[in-house]
């Protein structure tokens, strides 16, 4: 692929809007080394697919040599990004932060050139700065502007609270900015907001304002939601390949071009094909879907998983069997059951399990368990199965 080619690439592919996108296409033709900037706030101890969507964007301005600026939000985190919200995050406080934080980097490693990525934790600067730089920061923003911003504007209608704290994470995400001297920033849309007040903090305080990309938002496997811990309806980028396999086939047809697009380089003209053969399912997009699959299962776990995976997943979709190989699970104490499939990695989050329970989706010994409350004991190996295709052997103290 030709520099004209990626530059093509990595501006239209699953890009909503670029500001301002004739000066940012300007410099990527030309030869000097922009900063693109990307920040995570750890509210959980994993990334998922919406995060890999994010990443996948910064690593294309990192293979057309750009610098690739990687910031862990272990600071902001403390407050919440109020983006997309209706109501107010739960906090984090340190503790959760750091036991979330601890592999972070090797799953964003699956993704992103690490030896040529710069990290910053902003509680550097934060934490550094104190009382005086947040003072600053009130003083670069407005209440007015802030609380223009759609997500407020809802919860006010809605009579829900606003949190003071809620009002400073925009104008901190913007400080960061500052601080690792940003030449664009990238987000999903949700982050619009954020984004623009970047370019007002950096103007506040005297740096050149950074473009902004906003690209596409990826919805989770209830096919309604964006993925989300909260909302229970993740795939995590760490996620056992058979699992990762399982779920992507699972997904609604609908979703199959948004994950094509965003976590794939099929090409968009095939992206368009697959659109088209929704509209008349079928044994044809079966197997797309599977190559779908294998396609994600392999950027995570490399083509020779994905090859046993997809195997593996044609015995216990054809066949109906369990898997040659189930992974083993050591039932040590009665365990509650919604508390198993969290621990086993049966489910992403206690939302999600509760609502397998609850459909029906989860049994042992060819039995239906319905009750999340219920513990689980065994005097023999048991199969737990999840869904269609996720299998556990139980195996008794």
């Amino acid at each position: 692929m030709s520099k004209k080619d990626k530059i093509d690439f990595l501006l239209s592919r699953g890009v909503v809007e670029v500001i301002e996108k004739n000066h940012l296409e300007k410099r990527l033709n030309q030869n000097g080394k922009l900063r693109v900037k990307l920040g995570i706030d750890p509210t959980a101890p994993f990334l998922h697919l919406g995060s890999a969507a994010a990443l996948r964007k910064l690593k294309q301005f990192q293979d057309l040599g750009h610098r690739a600026v990687f910031i862990i939000g272990d600071f902001t985190a403390m407050i919440g990004d109020p983006a997309g919200r209706e109501t107010i995050r739960k906090p984090l406080n340190e503790k959760e932060i750091k036991n979330n934080i601890k592999d972070y980097l090797r799953q964003a490693g699956k993704i992103l050139d690490l030896k040529k990525t710069e990290i910053y934790y902003n509680s550097q600067w934060f934490k550094k700065g104190g009382v005086p730089i947040l003072l600053e920061l009130a003083r670069a923003g407005s209440i007015q502007q802030v609380l223009r911003r759609e997500d407020f504007q809802k919860r006010m209608q809605a009579g829900r609270d606003i949190t003071m704290l809620e009002l400073l994470y925009p104008l901190m995400q913007g400080y960061d900015s500052v601080k690792i001297k940003a030449d664009v920033e990238i987000g999903a849309t949700e982050q619009k907001f954020n984004l623009l007040m970047g370019r007002r903090i950096q103007r506040y305080f005297g740096v050149p304002e950074q473009d902004i990309m906003t690209f596409k938002i990826l919805i989770g496997t209830d096919g309604v939601k964006k993925m989300s811990k909260t909302s229970g309806n993740v795939i995590k980028i760490d996620e056992a390949p058979d699992s990762q396999f399982a779920q992507i086939m699972n997904l609604k047809d609908e979703l199959m071009p948004m994950y094509f697009e965003l976590l794939t380089d099929a090409p968009d003209k095939k992206i368009r094909e697959f659109g088209n053969l929704i509209k008349r399912p079928g044994g044809e997009l079966k197997k797309i879907k599977k190559q779908l699959a294998f396609e994600i299962v392999k950027n995570f776990h490399g083509k020779a998983v994905a090859d046993k995976v997809a195997l593996d997943f044609d015995r216990v979709f054809k066949e109906k069997n369990a898997p040659a190989e189930i992974k083993e699970f050591k039932i040590i104490k009665p365990i509650n059951l919604k508390e198993l499939l969290i621990k086993s990695n049966l489910a992403p989050s206690g939302t999600a399990s509760q609502r397998l329970i609850e459909q029906g989706a989860v049994s042992l010994g060819g039995k239906v368990l319905k009750d999340w409350r219920g513990k689980i004991q065994l005097k023999s190996p048991a199969v737990l199965k999840v869904g269609k295709h996720k299998f556990l052997k139980l195996l008794p103290r």
